[in-house]
């Protein structure tokens, strides 16, 4: 059942919370993504089927939570989402992050410090503010404007607008130490024609943590959605949840 919670900026954010043993798995979605999502449905099916605790969410601005897109930021999320598991009174949580969301899953984890158990990435796509766009585009966004690209899976383009830009820019990850010392498990595809596989080799050099496995499917899409993508994913959160 699609619950609200109403959050400090007064906007209601749109979730699905499901109690069980553990630590709560927390499904972060992709760019323009929702808790609709094939993935996101799979795990928690798995979670009510193994009466694991999960949280499902769609971030503001997208789903079924209230809020304009073209107003939402990394960083805003980021609180949102803290704000909802403290709410809902959250403890430790396996956080799985989509694409973006394993960008979003990275800010989490810093923020939350002891409290975030073990990561798990799909795909992950820190930093694409600065690697996924060339420096004419860059110039767009800096200039304020709102970039339109190509929609490979929809038939409206993608919007790229220039405050989640800029707030991207100022939460560069890649360059750093990544202050996480628990469990990481990336999946990544290395066919994923939008986030290059490199990026989870970057991603597991930056992370502090010693416990950092990179796993590619060779065939793998961007979407790893296919059954054998879901089924490695379970196994992998099955595996994080019993440590």
């Amino acid at each position: 059942m699609i619950e609200h919670f109403t959050l400090p900026s007064g906007e209601r954010m749109a979730y699905r919370f499901q109690p069980g043993a553990g630590p709560v798995f927390v499904f972060l979605p992709g760019y323009m993504s929702d808790m609709a999502g094939g993935k996101a449905q799979a795990v928690m099916a798995w979670a009510q089927a193994e009466g694991r605790a999960c949280l499902l969410l769609d971030y503001t601005g997208c789903g079924q939570s209230e809020g304009v897109f073209a107003e939402k930021s990394l960083t805003l999320w980021r609180n949102e989402v803290i704000a909802l598991l403290d709410g809902l009174g959250i403890g430790r949580a396996v956080l799985c992050g989509s694409s973006m969301g394993g960008w979003l899953m990275l800010l989490l984890a810093e923020a939350l410090a002891a409290r975030a158990a073990a990561l798990v990435g799909l795909a992950p796509a820190p930093d694409f503010t600065d690697w996924g766009y060339d420096d004419e585009q860059k110039a767009l966004l800096a200039r304020g404007e709102t970039l339109l690209q190509t929609n490979p899976y929809g038939p409206e383009p993608t919007p790229t607008y220039a405050k989640f830009w800029a707030e991207g820019q100022r939460s560069l990850l890649l360059a750093r130490e990544i202050a996480f010392d628990g469990p990481v498990r990336l999946i990544h595809g290395r066919a994923d024609p939008d986030v290059p596989w490199e990026v989870s080799i970057k991603l597991a050099a930056a992370l502090r943590s010693a416990d950092v496995q990179v796993l590619l499917i060779k065939d793998g899409d961007h979407r790893l959605s296919r059954p054998a993508d879901i089924a490695l994913l379970l196994g992998t959160l099955a595996a994080l949840g019993e440590a």
